[in-house]
């Protein structure tokens, strides 16, 4: 039934004004806005929706992963841009998880949604 459709996936945020600020001047993400509701155009022809919803909850689990070649040099960038990584057990003083897996370090938008950079093999 859906094996021709072009599904994509969505998220909400309380307040879209912000979430364009992060996503396209922050992460440097291309972005769109109709309907108000914002498109993240992310590479690969991967178009993300999202969508405004006033009793906004926060996602508790990782919602986007961006597979980075040198994690390091991408921690080091969005740091200098403003961004916070999380904190707990496991992760180095950058705030990088290298235990097992790959490589990884978690932040947040502005509405409290998991994000993720990880480096690639």
């Amino acid at each position: 039934m859906f094996e021709h459709t072009r599904a994509f996936s969505g998220f909400s945020v309380d307040d879209i004004p912000k979430a364009r600020r992060f996503y396209g001047e922050t992460l440097g993400l291309r972005v769109s806005e109709k309907h108000g509701m914002l498109t993240l155009h992310i590479a690969g022809d991967r178009d993300t929706l999202v969508y405004p919803k006033p009793d906004h909850t926060p996602a508790t689990f990782t919602i986007l992963n961006f597979p980075v070649d040198d994690i390091d040099a991408a921690v080091d960038e969005l740091a200098a841009r403003g961004i916070s990584f999380e904190r707990f057990d496991g992760v180095d003083d950058k705030g990088i998880f290298r235990d097992r897996g790959p490589l990884i370090a978690w932040f947040t938008d502005p509405a409290g949604n998991v994000l993720s950079v990880l480096q690639e093999d």
